[in-house]
């Protein structure tokens, strides 16, 4: 992934997971997978940790412990009516950036 590509990674990656929790409650590891599979390969594990503790402090998500089998419980992050706005804005903001993104690319101001 280019230099470019990852800064706007960076500046969208909350409203990817939040958008991945949209659909289903999901841990870390999952999350990462997912991503991986859908073409985001660079994405380290521990910047997904990270950006999940943001959004836990900032109570965009319910978080629930569920026993491992391999190790200390698991956190289960689910999208809670925080998370569902903060989405919603998201989608609101990348809507208007890539309607004024695409009437640029055709020429136009």
């Amino acid at each position: 992934m280019g230099k470019q590509e990852t800064e706007i990674l960076k500046g969208t990656l909350e409203g990817i997971v939040l958008a991945t929790l949209s659909g289903r409650a999901a841990y870390g590891y999952e999350i990462t997978a997912w991503l991986r599979g859908q073409g985001f390969s660079d994405i380290a594990e521990g910047t997904v940790y990270a950006l999940l503790v943001r959004i836990e402090q900032r109570g965009l998500v319910d978080v629930k412990k569920i026993p491992s089998e391999k190790g200390p419980p698991r956190k289960v992050y689910s999208l809670n009516a925080q998370g569902q706005e903060q989405l919603e804005e998201f989608w609101r903001t990348w809507s208007f950036l890539t309607e004024r993104l695409e009437q640029l690319r055709k020429g136009g101001i």
